[in-house]
């Protein structure tokens, strides 16, 4: 089988260069590369520009929002450095705030401690200004009771001796 593969090959081989050779430069030359050319343009003018117009759109289309978000990206980094400021404007104030707020409070609390202070101090005076009172009041009738117990003990240690002289 191999044997008429090549027998056929020859003759074909043999029947190209009797003909013109390999290539045929004859009018279908010219008139393939014409119908390649219309085929382009056709191609070109069908296909392609409307597809170039959408893509050239397209990119226009990216650059323009690109830039939108270029500049919507610096708006918002401005913004938070403007809020950044006033949140630490705030704090500052609110921290400003809680220590006047301490500092009053510290002042009413030891306005509050110096007055329970004199209270107390008060309070205890009078207690022992109290106790001095019962003191003295029970000293008096401490002395009174001595004097009758003095006399009793006198007259009776007194009056045995007087009874026994």
């Amino acid at each position: 089988m191999m044997h008429w593969t090549f027998i056929l090959a020859t003759e074909a081989v043999e029947t190209t260069v009797k003909e013109g050779g390999l290539f045929d430069f004859d009018a279908t030359l010219p008139l393939m590369a014409v119908q390649f050319v219309i085929l382009v343009a056709l191609l070109n003018a069908v296909f392609y520009k409307p597809l170039g117009k959408a893509i050239d759109e397209r990119a226009d289309y990216i650059r323009k929002n690109i830039a939108d978000a270029r500049e919507r990206k610096q708006k918002t980094q401005n913004l938070a450095q403007q809020l950044e400021l006033e949140l630490r404007d705030a704090r500052r104030k609110s921290q400003d705030v809680i220590a006047a707020a301490q500092a009053e409070a510290q002042k009413v609390a030891d306005a509050k401690i110096k007055e329970a202070q004199q209270e107390v101090q008060a309070e205890r005076e009078k207690a022992a200004q109290e106790i001095e009172a019962q003191k003295a009041e029970a000293f008096g009738s401490l002395e009174g009771e001595v004097e009758a117990l003095s006399n009793q003990i006198l007259n009776k240690l007194l009056g045995a001796e007087l009874v026994n002289k």
